[in-house]
Formats: C-alpha cells, structure tokens, sequence
C-alpha cells in the first residue's frame, strides 16, 4: 500500500478479507493525496471510525459515490438511458377531470453525472467560485430575440435577464388565461420555468443566434417584476461570467440549434459551458482540482460489456479528459459528447470466490490495476480464548482451515479474518460458536455443495474420536439391508457408485460451545 494508487484499481480476495474496509481507506488516500499505508497507519493510532467519518464527509459532498453492481445492472443506470414520465393535466374545473400522457426523457445515470460534478470542481469550494449551486440546470434565454438589440445590450451591461409576456401583469396564478382561443397570448410553460424552475445557481446562456451564445451566466436573484421598463418587465439579477462573445454550441448542445422558444431547459452539460467560459477567461479559478473517487461493489457480479459500453475505452488513464489522447464519444441517446474527467478514480471490489479473476472481462482486464487481499492471520492474535483447562488460539485455527481449503479447492476460497474480528474485542466462546453457526459453516457448505466429506476433513472431524466435537457427522456406509423388498440382494448387486457414507452437520447446537471442537481442529483429540 506504500505507492500511490492507481486511476482504475480494483481490490480482489475471498470473502472476509477488508476489501470494503480498504476502500475506506483507499477513497481517503485518494482525495487527500495520501499512499494508502498513509491513511492505515492514520486508522490504527487515531481509530478506524476517525477515517470512516471523513469517508462519510466526503461522500456527503459528493466526492465520492458508492454502487453495486449485479446481473440487472445495465447501461441506462450507469451512462445514460430513456425513462418514461407520466403527467397530468386538468382538462375541466372539475377534480376528476384529468388526462394522463406518458412522455420519454432522457435521464443520465450515475457515473455519468458523477463525472459531470467532477468537472465541476475547482480548486477553491469545488466550483463554488462562481456562485453555481450543486447541480446547476443550463438555460437558453433569448433577450427579445436573435442578434443585436436594446435589450440584450442593456442586460449585459446592468446584470440581469429579462422577458415579456407584460399583459399578464406581475401576478402569475392559476386564474391567469393562457389559452390563444380565450384571450390569452400562450407562453404558459416559458413563464413557469422563468418565474418557478430556474434556481439561483443555475446558468444561463444569452442565445445571439440558432447556434451562437453571446454571453454565458449565473442566475443570482429570484424572479422580480420591473414596472420601469417600457417592456419585457420580467426579470432575474444574472453575474455575467464572459460576455460580448460569439461561441458556436452545436458540438455541446448535440449538433442542434436552439429553438425559437424564449426559455428553456437544455442538455448541455454545466461542464462543457465552464469549459466555454474558461477559454474566454484570463482567470483559472474553474480548473479542476479535487480528486473524486467511484466505488463500484462487487464489479465482477456486473455484465462488464453491458454496463460500461463504450466507455470501456474513456476509463484509460491517457484517454481521460485533459490528455493528449483524450477521447470522447457521442453518446447514443441524447448525441452530446461525453468524456471521463481525470480527476475521477474508479475503485472496485472483487469477491474471487464469486468469479476467479481469470475469467473477468479481458477489457476491464488490461484497464485496471490489481490488489490482492488475503486473509491476515496476524490480525487475530490477540484473539484468544479459554476455559480454564484449554486454550484456543484463533489466529492458529485460521491458518489451519485456509491450508486445508486451499488443498482441497484452492487459496480464492479462503476464509477471510474479517468473520473473526469481533473476537478481538470480545473472545468468548459464545462469540465464536455464532460466527462458526452462523457464517462459516454455511460458507464452506456453498463452497463444497456436494461433498460434506471435504468440509469434515476441513475441521479436522476426521481425527476426533468423541462424536460430540465434530461439526460433520458420518453414517455408516450404505449395505443391503437398506434396500427392502429386494429378497436376496447381496452387497455385491448395489450400484458401485453408491457414496462410502453419508454426512451431515451435527445437530447438537451444543457442538458450537465445545471448546474442544475447536481445538480438534488444528490437532487430533488424544
């Protein structure tokens, strides 16, 4: 753990080995700048929970984001996908007199929006410098129309934005009459994103023309009506970052014009517009700094190719955003470009006694760094326990099971120390006997589904003469005499793979608070 760590590395061993505890450790290391033996040693003087409580706070600003994967887990939650959304609408006065419409947005999934944010970060507050709220929504306004014009020219000059629709008058309510067949001049929708969705924070992009934006944005004032204008009296105050520019948008906005509408919601990624003010500032206050970190639990239980889709080749160190090969890709669905920051770490796990990391995705293969863990014996020798005659050193007893798994299966089906930690702190036989009840029994039976045989040999219940210390039972082997009705059947006439005994787990629930049974399994009982 004494190098730095890597852009995409993923932590693999059996189960119980701390892979989720390390990446506690490791997440840290990354967004402090720190080796991950670093922060380990910083866990052992100060207390695990100390580290974990920066974990959580960093989590909490989103610096770092968690997620599982599983056999369900696809494109759509991970990149990007189409989402149905159902809306109402009242037709008449009366309550029940309502329509429901199924529409389709596009929604961006995690990482992709994970990224986004990384994006955004700068070195001081994490992009905060300009006032942009968590998730800034990008708007297109379009001051009385394309080109140049009085108003445009003294909205950038006096800092803010305004629209028309005068013949409301400043109070907009459910009795105002939008409707053309009755009077009303329409803009219903442009009015309610004007006055009630546009958030302070948000950005806002002047539209110059049907490809162009003249002047780029931040929304810092609620919606207020200006009487001493002669005309377009609706306003929000705006801090305009860059202006008097003519930017082409059609690559970021997914090679589309802007609409006629006067306001609207776009796409266009808040990321890809601080790139736009950057280019045109002198200051470098919005380049990105901070490193984020991407946790992905269990990565080898995941359909790979399903789940990362192109971005398989954006994860690559060179291919990040920023470097010489940078790569991006037009995404399928809303067609805008889209690249992986190279402030963001990807870390994930790996139980090897789910899937070797033989058989992983050969892409995700050569695309990651790899970090064993093992089972750590030595963590356990404080873990001791006795009854006043006999002594059971767990760590002892470990180390004898995992040879004997390792013989018998291999070292990826290991028994973690993880299952025995809580004797550290607490080592009775009680504690003991629950875990093996509870944990390790059902383990090595999911191990070693069809031969009980093996999981007898695994404990040692083979060199226990006293029946009441095995945790595996053997029957006698099956004779002739089982098979009635079958007169003068000779053990010669059974089938020849008929199993040399039968086996079972003791039923005796007392078995588990024998210190005896334990012991039996590092030595045979005398």
């Amino acid at each position: 753990m004494s190098a730095r760590i890597a852009k995409n590395t993923i932590l693999f061993g059996p189960p119980g080995t701390g892979k989720t505890y390390h990446t506690v450790i490791y997440a840290v290391a990354i967004i402090e700048n720190k080796t991950a033996a670093e922060v380990a040693r910083e866990a052992e003087e100060s207390g695990y929970a100390a580290v974990k409580k920066r974990f959580d706070d960093y989590k909490d600003k989103g610096r770092i984001a968690f997620v599982t994967f599983h056999q369900s887990y696809g494109y759509e939650d991970f990149i990007e996908g189409i989402r149905p959304v159902l809306r109402h609408e009242e037709l008449n006065a009366g309550a029940d007199d309502t329509v429901s419409e199924i529409s389709y947005k596009i929604h961006d999934g995690i990482f992709k929006q994970f990224c986004e944010n990384a994006r955004l970060a700068s070195d001081s507050a994490q992009g905060d410098n300009y006032g942009l709220n968590q998730n800034p929504a990008v708007w297109k306004v379009s001051l009385e129309g394309t080109g140049d014009n009085e108003t445009r020219r003294e909205c950038l000059e006096n800092g803010h934005i305004r629209i028309g629709w005068d013949n409301y008058g400043s109070l907009i309510n459910e009795d105002t009459v939008f409707d053309r067949s009755k009077g009303g001049e329409g803009g219903k929708q442009i009015l309610d994103a004007f006055i009630n969705k546009m958030r302070i924070g948000d950005i806002v992009l002047s539209c110059y023309s049907a490809a162009e934006t003249d002047a780029i944005g931040v929304i810092t004032g609620d919606y207020e009506w200006s009487g001493g204008y002669p005309k377009f009296r609706r306003m929000r105050k705006v801090k305009w970052l860059v202006k008097g520019i003519r930017e082409n948008i059609l690559r970021i906005n997914g090679d589309t014009n802007m609409t006629l509408s006067t306001v609207y919601k776009m796409r266009i990624p808040p990321s890809e517009v601080m790139e736009i003010v950057r280019k045109y500032s002198s200051s470098q206050e919005t380049r990105p700094s901070g490193n984020y970190v991407f946790i992905i639990d269990e990565i080898n239980r995941g359909n790979i190719s399903k789940i990362f889709g192109e971005l398989i080749t954006l994860i690559e160190p060179a291919k990040r955003l920023g470097e010489k090969e940078e790569i991006r890709v037009k995404l399928p669905c809303s067609g805008y470009e889209f690249g992986v920051p190279g402030n963001v770490y990807i870390l994930g796990t790996m139980n090897t006694a789910d899937r070797s990391i033989a058989l992983i995705d050969t892409a995700l293969r050569r695309r990651f760094s790899f970090r064993e863990m093992m089972p750590d014996c030595d963590l356990l020798n404080d873990a001791v326990i006795s009854d006043g005659e006999k002594t059971l050193n767990v760590a002892e007893m470990l180390r004898v099971i995992n040879q004997r798994i390792s013989c018998l299966y291999d070292r990826e089906h290991a028994i973690g120390h993880a299952f025995f930690m809580p004797l550290r702190d607490d080592p009775r036989l009680e504690v003991l006997a629950e875990i093996f009840q509870d944990r390790i029994i059902p383990l090595l039976q999911e191990y070693f589904y069809d031969d009980c045989r093996k999981i007898q040999l695994i404990l040692g219940d083979n060199g226990k003469d006293n029946p009441r210390h095995k945790f595996i039972l053997d029957a006698p082997a099956v004779s002739a005499s089982l098979f009635r009705g079958a007169e003068g059947l000779q053990a010669d006439d059974l089938p020849e793979d008929l199993p040399e005994a039968t086996y079972r787990v003791n039923p005796d629930p007392e078995v588990f608070l024998r210190l005896a049974s334990y012991i039996g399994i590092m030595r045979p009982e005398n």
